[in-house]
């Protein structure tokens, strides 16, 4: 329900704030196709690390600063009416966490930790709240041009991931260790390496000079899978493991350092029923790749 309401008032209150109404010009037109590139920090909301507390739902309120990672992407943007726009993005990311950063006891004690590369592939619709505008022979001539825009949007994403653990110096696949059972007797259900998300957020956009832009936007994505950090049921019997995968299996499955009992076969290990999400903050920039209109067009429209 708090995601809900944050959700709410993320996309509400920049609509009452800024939304001016519906305007015919057709100045948007001449910003119908952008190619940009993202860049920023990343973070995973997850069973793993977060604040010194217990967890919240995979919600931002549990967002470990130490964690941050960073992911990169390229895109495409297609205006196809003033008020709303479609993206192709392409992102890689790196996302973390670890107990040890927290010092809930628990999780403290607890102590898994992992990180996992992120491919994904999204596909977005934007809602512009506002935008103010220009062409003419000023943007022509490389004076800044009006193309400021506020927008909120939404859509699916479909990504590859692959969590790793350290296990003495080596970066480690969690996957095949089967930490959970996976496959095993009485164990989880095997669990794949592709998955979906929903994306929300919302973004500004400034313009420069000769069709550019600079903006930042912030996005909340929430998956279907509940193993980006390959935590998810309970502990699994690490005599099983030992014999069927191994003691790197053993260790990865449980490295806790304190309170053992707390983490012995059949004990909650993750929350299944609340999967995981990622959040990112990135800092764009912006090309319009639109055929202007001729040297003396000039037009200008706020919405």
């Amino acid at each position: 329900m708090k995601n809900i309401i944050l959700a709410t008032i993320l996309f509400l209150t920049p609509i009452i704030l800024y939304s001016q109404g519906f305007s015919t010009s057709r100045n948007w037109s001449r910003h119908k196709y952008e190619l940009f590139l993202n860049v920023g920090a990343t973070q995973f909301l997850g069973e793993v690390g977060g604040l010194n507390r217990e967890g919240t739902n995979k919600s931002l309120a549990d967002l470990d600063i130490g964690s941050t990672r960073f992911g990169v992407g390229i895109g495409y943007r297609l205006r196809f009416h003033p008020r709303f726009a479609t993206t192709t993005n392409l992102t890689y990311a790196m996302l973390a966490g670890a107990d040890s950063h927290t010092e809930e006891i628990i999780r403290r004690s607890r102590n898994l930790s992992f990180r996992t590369h992120l491919l994904e592939l999204s596909q977005k619709v934007e809602f512009i709240i506002y935008a103010d505008e220009e062409s003419g022979s000023s943007y022509l001539q490389g004076q800044r041009s009006k193309a400021d825009v506020l927008y909120v949007f939404t859509g699916i994403s479909g990504f590859l991931f692959s969590p790793q653990t350290k296990i003495g110096d080596k970066w480690t696949n969690l996957r095949p260790l089967k930490t959970e059972g996976q496959g095993l007797p009485d164990g989880a259900d095997p669990y794949g390496l592709f998955n979906f998300g929903i994306p929300v957020g919302i973004g500004f956009r400034f313009g420069l000079p000769s069709g550019w832009r600079i903006g930042i936007e912030a996005s909340y994505t929430k998956t279907f899978t509940d193993y980006l950090d390959d935590v998810s049921t309970n502990y699994y019997n690490p005599t099983v493991l030992a014999q069927e995968v191994g003691l790197d299996a053993v260790y990865a499955a449980n490295p806790a350092i304190e309170n053992h009992g707390w983490f012995a076969e059949g004990q909650q290990r993750g929350n299944p029923d609340d999967k995981d999400a990622y959040f990112f903050l990135q800092f764009t920039i912006t090309k319009n790749i639109t055929s202007l209109g001729g040297a003396g067009y000039r037009n200008r429209s706020r919405i």
